[in-house]
């Protein structure tokens, strides 16, 4: 009887472009079906078993019954990440409403924690439609994440970067996505994936080469972008700010 293949949702932003590669490109390719999906959609597959292993924003975690993180890697950041941003015109203190982007809720969450515990500030929240990031304008800032910041950086007079902002009151680095399951996966499997998570994350420069071209950035953008914005390692300290995080989730 043939195996079914094991299905991975994959954030489908550039930053997970170390990760895409290495996994395309290797012998684990044949045992996986790989899918690819903005954060929000990652989380619901795996939220309603549609799929075995997903790259989501770990602000899903507490909605979760039991879950497993099953990789040594992640997507997080110590200090700037370039690609969460707040962006106004008006300085923090002064927006009276801030649109919150609806792709990934690590962010969305993230916004909240800095504007309770660290802004001291109480804005409307706003959920967004597609496009939004295009009246942002007066009193109304907006987050947004991803790749769409690329064409947005420096283009307000208010910018503030959410991984940055958390630093600045913590001292720790931050998560946004992990690689998790809701039940325990095969160990012999795990083993192979985070070895070719981590090929891709020591290769950069010969994935960024192979993926292009890109829509926005250029090669050499990407690689400082990758190389100094994203940290992909799950280490200690990013596992001690996760559970920080999901403690001020508890308290919203």
């Amino acid at each position: 009887m043939e195996k079914s293949p094991v299905k991975i949702s994959i954030v489908s932003y550039t930053n997970t472009l170390p990760f895409k590669w290495a996994l395309k490109n290797s012998r684990l390719l044949q045992e996986i079906d790989l899918q690819e999906d903005m954060p929000s959609i990652c989380a619901q597959k795996l939220k309603f078993g549609q799929v075995d292993l997903a790259l989501v924003p770990v602000a899903l975690l507490p909605e979760l019954p039991h879950y497993f993180i099953e990789s040594d890697y992640c997507i997080g950041a110590s200090g700037k990440v370039d690609s969460v941003k707040l962006y106004g015109d008006v300085p923090l203190e002064k927006m009276a409403g801030i649109t919150l982007d609806y792709q990934s809720k690590s962010s969305i969450t993230l916004t909240k924690v800095l504007a309770k515990n660290f802004w001291k500030i109480n804005p409307n929240f706003m959920d967004a439609s597609p496009g939004f990031e295009k009246n942002i304008h007066g009193s109304n800032g907006a987050v947004v994440i991803g790749d769409r910041t690329f064409n947005l950086n420096g283009k307000f007079k208010f910018e503030y970067d959410l991984a940055e902002e958390w630093e600045k009151f913590t001292g720790l680095p931050f998560v946004f996505a992990a690689w998790v399951s809701t039940e325990k996966m095969n160990n012999k499997f795990l083993q192979q994936f985070n070895k070719t998570l981590e090929y891709g994350v020591t290769h950069l420069e010969q994935a960024i080469k192979e993926q292009g071209p890109y829509a926005v950035l250029n090669e050499t953008q990407v690689l400082d972008y990758l190389k100094n914005k994203i940290d992909y390692k799950l280490d200690d300290k990013k596992r001690e700010a996760l559970q920080l995080f999901l403690k001020y989730i508890s308290d919203l």
